[in-house]
Order: structure tokens, then C-alpha cells, then sequence
């Protein structure tokens, strides 16, 4: 099976849900509207179906090399990565004045889960240099930006974020490397990082290492660490590259997917101390690191869908072609395709379901990224803003979990022959699995969600949301077709369980921690459930007009019932999840430390 990007249903998306001819009229984008959507995004497809998708298969059985401190990408990449580059995609949605393309990022998050779906591991590379722009964009001086922002856009340098390290893990709070500074405003740094996805390579002249360490003398905690900026080699006055810098690769890891994805293990300063260049201020890196982490977040949730439609996509080739039992209503004497069988086409439609509702939920996100750079009202931006920062754990967190859901349906409908790696569907499965765990766990969302996006407005923009699902229900409702009824009752009862939780949260994250923390990730797979839903339902809307009006009809009578099936199907846990939350705290801790 080859991979065939999805572009009517990202159009869809692009066009009725994400308003793209509304976004077209923001400073800055006034060519980025539906046509020119469709141009970019049918030439993504060509690249990514031509030359990404078929490296994915061989980077998984011949990855990525490590050999005394140098590591070669797997067979393949380098030349791919010269055409990415040479065919602007790098620069795809980053500013005109570095030298990209400046459109909106409603069109670049399509294009990103193109190449994610063609090649997961090849699309993290791009994807960490993107989260090191939009930092630098944000935080870095003038003098930073001149040097390395150009490079970065156009794909010639590539950028890492480097967090991590042996004995923190995810509490940054612990991260110890350190940084001296130097006369000349220079600063050494020192110390190891670990999990550094593309860390090292040689598909770009130089990587530039975006890097957490403390200067000498700061506090403790968060509050005392400083984001720096650490090329792989030194880059002269005018813009050359030079010397080595002290940074190092001394190992990759070996790991369950994204072989050709070399993780990298770094050490800094083991000659002398790596040059480092401060971002900013002093002891303010946690912050500007978020701005990088949230756009990684960001793209992570889409490689979720990504990995997703294309676990689908083999899943329903293999159900057409695979030949094993009558039908249960006798429809066919003999054995028939298995895509006839109920319980099959039921994972199917789990699966489809599921994509296009996340699908849906990024796009529209999206499109409040853009609305909330761009827009010339303050207010307009600040709600777009709000919006935004609220869907990113969801998109982070609900997308990546339903991909290890999806594909692990993929690997079932394939039965025994899912489990062989040579079918492909086990390499989706398993390349699936880190999305959940990388740029924070699925728990990190949920705390975030909580603490950041719930509990700080006491619920606000969670309820606003909540009004904004209940207009829905009710243009279902005057619509008053079988199908819009139903999904209205779906999404009411999911919108209720909702509004139940972030009351419950609003009102005990303070008194009382550890049962609303308990129920962290159900809110969170409960608010992205819903959140998706609901896109789905406007959607249904859509569909219903465009059926009226006899546009695609066959397109948009899958909407329909894949959007009916999501309601029924999918929708329907919400109320359970709510009890699980709000009248089931007390047992997740009730058990005693000994007993396990």
C-alpha cells in the first residue's frame, strides 16, 4: 500500500471549519486563501506520496547510525532532505523577512501531517527546527535572528531543543547542566542531554541546539534556568561556518519505533565548554523554552492523526483484498473480503472516526493560531489566543493516545498477518507509541490542562467553549434531519459531562490536589473527545448544505455517517468518563502504598 494524503478532507476542513477566505483577510495572508491552500497542499502531496513515503519502510529496517561520535541517517534521507529544502517546505508558514513562504499555519499543519504520514521519523527533523524558529522568532535578539534565522527557514541549518537530561527527566527543576559567562558576552556550557531527537546528523551543514543549562550563581528551581543557543559549529562574522563547537554525540538510542529518528545523546563542554549565546534574559529560559515546547506539542498532536490515517489507510487496503469467511447475513455463498464483516467495519470506522474528529479539532486550532498572531483587534486576538493555548494539550494528548488506539486497531484488522512485521502495520503501532511519552506525557497535558488552562481562569474559557458547543446543538436541532438530531443529543450529554468536570475541578484543585489530579487524564481525554465531536458536528452541518446544493455528494454523505458513528460510538463515553472523574476520585489513592 502506498500512502495517498487525504487532501479532499483537509480541504474540507481548510475551507468550512477553519474559515480559510476569513484568515485570508489578516495582514500578511492576503494570498493564502482556499486556491492557494489547494496548489500547496496538492504539491505536498506530491513530494510526500513520491519521495518520503517510500524511505519509511527501509529507515525502519536500516536506521539511522551511530560510529565514533558521527551518525548517518538512514539510506535514503539525505537526498530527500535536500529535496525538502530545495522545495522551500522548511520555511512553509515562517516570516517573508527569514526568507520563508509566511503562510498561515492552517495550511502548514496540513502539510506537516502529509509528512508525517509519509515518514514519521524524517518529519521530526523539520519539526524541531520549526519549535527553534518560532522561539527564536519570539525570544531571540536582533543580533541571534541575523545569524541564524535565515538558515534555519530555509532548511540549510537544522534546530534541536534540549531539555532532558539523566537525572531530571521531566522535572526541570532538576536539569543541572551549567553555563559560565565569558568577557566577551559569550557563555561556556556544560553538561549531558539525553532524548535529543536529530541531535546529530549529516543531512544539514549545521544543527543549532537550542539548550537549557543554569549560569553560575543562579537560584534553584525553575527559576534559575537560561536558555541558550549552541551551534554544532561556530559560524563567523560572515555567516561561515567555522570551527567545531564542543558538543558532542556520544551515543543514539535503540528504541521500539522512529528507528530512522536518530535520539541522541549530547555532551556539552568535555573540552574546554561548548560556546553557548544567551536568548534574552538570564534565568527566563523556561519560559521561551515553552514557546518552543508548545509549537513541538503542537505538531506532535498532528503526528497522531498523521500516524493514524495511514495505520487506516493500510488497514482498509488489507480489509479489501483479505478473503476469509461467509458473511454473518449470508450475502455471498462462498468466502467474501473482510471488509463485509460487522466487526471489521466497525474498526474501520473507529478508526476513521476518530482521525477526522482530530483532524478537524487541529485545523480549527489552527486557525486560532493564526487569528491570534494576526488580527488587528487586541480583543479578537486575546480569544483566539485563549482558545488556542486550551486545544494544544487536547490536540497533544487526546490525538496521540487515539493513535496508539487506532493503530493498534490496525494491526487487528490485519489478524495474524498485523503482527508480522513485514505487512507494515506493527511498524505504525510501534512508531505510534512515543507520541504519547515525548514533549511531555499524556499526564503533563493533563496537568496543564488542569492547572494552566482550568483551574487558573476558575473554568472560564472552559465553560465560554461550553456555550459555544451549545449553539451547535442548537443549529442540529433547527437543521432537524434523523442524523443532526441524534448528534445533538450526543454532543449535549458530552457537553454536560464536560461542564460537570470543569466545575469539579474549579472548585477542588486547591482544597483538595490529589482528586482532581486523579482524574487529570480522563478530563483531558474527555475535553478532546468533545472538542473533536463537536468540530465533527459543524461539519455534519456543512455536509447537509453542500448535499442541498449537490456538491460532492458522495463526500459529503461520508462526512454524515462518519460523523454519526463518532457520536454514537465515541461521544457516548463522555457521561461514564464524567462519573469516573467527579464520584471516583477516592479510590484511585485509596489503596495502600504496601499493597501493591
Amino acid at each position: 500500500m502506498s500512502y495517498v494524503a487525504p487532501l479532499k478532507d483537509m480541504l474540507f476542513n481548510i475551507k468550512y471549519l477553519a474559515d480559510i477566505e476569513q484568515i485570508a483577510q489578516l495582514p500578511g495572508f492576503e494570498d493564502a486563501g482556499f486556491d492557494t491552500a489547494q496548489a500547496v497542499l496538492e504539491e505536498a502531496a506530491k513530494f510526500n506520496e513520491g519521495v518520503l513515503a517510500p524511505l519509511n519502510w527501509e529507515g525502519d529496517k536500516h536506521p539511522s547510525s551511530w560510529n565514533d561520535g558521527v551518525v548517518t541517517a538512514a539510506p535514503g534521507f539525505k537526498e530527500a532532505f535536500k529535496q525538502f529544502v530545495d522545495g522551500g517546505w522548511q520555511g512553509l508558514q515562517h516570516p517573508v523577512d527569514f526568507g520563508g513562504q509566511g503562510l498561515p499555519k492552517t495550511i502548514g499543519a496540513a502539510c506537516g501531517e502529509m509528512q508525517n504520514s509519509a515518514n514519521m521519523s524524517f518529519a521530526l527533523c523539520p519539526l524541531l527546527t520549526d519549535g527553534a524558529i518560532e522561539a527564536l522568532l519570539t525570544a531571540g535578539s536582533p543580533e541571534l535572528n541575523a545569524i541564524y534565522l535565515e538558515k534555519l527557514v530555509s532548511g540549510q541549518w537544522t534546530g534541536t531543543m534540549n531539555l532532558t537530561e539523566p537525572q531530571a527527566g521531566s522535572d526541570l527543576a532538576a536539569v543541572r547542566s551549567r553555563a559560565e559567562p565569558q568577557a566577551d558576552g559569550s557563555y561556556t556550557v556544560f553538561g549531558t542531554k539525553i532524548f535529543i531527537t536529530w541531535g546529530e546528523h549529516d543531512m544539514a551543514e549545521n544543527i543549532v541546539h537550542l539548550v537549557l543549562a543554569r549560569v553560575t550563581g543562579a537560584p534553584e528551581g525553575v527559576k534559575g534556568i537560561s536558555l541558550f543557543v549552541v551551534p554544532k559549529f561556530m559560524v563567523n562574522k560572515d555567516g561561515s561556518l567555522g570551527s567545531r563547537n564542543d558538543v558532542h554525540c556520544v551515543s543514539i538510542e535503540h528504541k521500539l519505533g522512529i528507528k530512522a529518528s536518530p535520539t541522541a545523546v549530547l555532551q556539552f563542554g568535555d573540552h574546554g565548554g561548548a560556546i553557548g549565546y544567551l536568548v534574552v534574559q538570564e534565568n527566563r529560559g523556561l519560559e521561551y523554552m515553552f514557546i518552543m515546547m508548545n509549537a513541538a506539542r503542537y505538531g506532535v498532536g498532528v503526528q497522531g492523526i498523521a500516524i493514524a490515517e495511514t495505520a487506516y489507510q493500510k488497514a482498509v487496503t488489507f480489509a479489501r483484498e483479505r478473503v476469509q469467511s461467509r458473511p454473518v447475513d449470508a450475502t455471498a455463498a462462498a468466502g467474501a473480503s473482510i471488509i463485509y464483516h460487522p466487526d471489521v467495519r466497525r474498526m474501520l470506522m473507529t478508526m476513521r472516526a476518530y482521525t477526522e474528529g482530530c483532524r478537524a479539532m487541529a485545523s480549527v486550532a489552527a486557525a486560532a493560531f493564526d487569528a491570534a498572531h494576526h488580527h488587528l483587534d487586541d480583543e479578537v486576538r486575546k480569544h483566539n489566543q485563549a482558545f488556542y493555548e486550551f486545544m494544544v494539550p487536547l490536540i497533544k494528548g487526546y490525538s496521540t493516545e487515539m493513535s496508539l488506539e487506532v493503530t493498534s486497531l490496525g494491526v487487528q484488522v490485519h489478524g495474524g498477518m498485523g503482527y508480522i512485521e513485514e505487512t507494515g502495520a506493527a511498524q505504525y503501532y510501534r512508531d505510534a507509541k512515543i507520541l504519547t511519552i515525548y514533549e511531555g506525557t499524556t499526564a503533563i497535558q493533563a496537568n496543564d490542562l488542569v492547572g494552566r488552562k482550568t483551574a487558573r481562569d476558575g473554568g472560564q474559557t472552559a465553560r465560554a467553549l461550553a456555550v459555544q458547543i451549545e449553539t451547535t446543538e442548537g443549529l442540529l436541532v433547527k437543521s432537524g434531519s434523523a442524523d443532526a438530531l441524534v448528534v445533538a443529543k450526543r454532543l449535549a450529554a458530552a457537553r454536560l459531562a464536560f461542564v460537570d468536570v470543569v466545575n469539579f475541578v474549579a472548585a477542588n484543585t486547591r482544597a483538595k490536589p490529589n482528586a482532581v489530579f486523579a482524574g487529570s487524564v480522563p478530563y483531558l481525554m474527555l475535553a478532546g473527545n468533545l472538542m473533536a465531536g463537536w468540530q465533527l458536528a459543524r461539519a455534519l452541518l456543512v455536509a447537509q448544505d453542500q448535499i442541498a446544493r449537490g456538491v460532492d455528494v458522495p463526500f459529503m454523505q461520508a462526512k454524515i455517517v462518519t460523523t454519526r458513528f463518532y457520536a454514537d460510538h465515541l461521544l457516548t463515553k463522555a457521561p461514564g468518563i464524567r462519573d469516573a472523574i467527579v464520584e471516583g476520585a477516592e479510590c484511585v489513592t485509596a489503596l495502600v502504598l504496601e499493597a501493591f
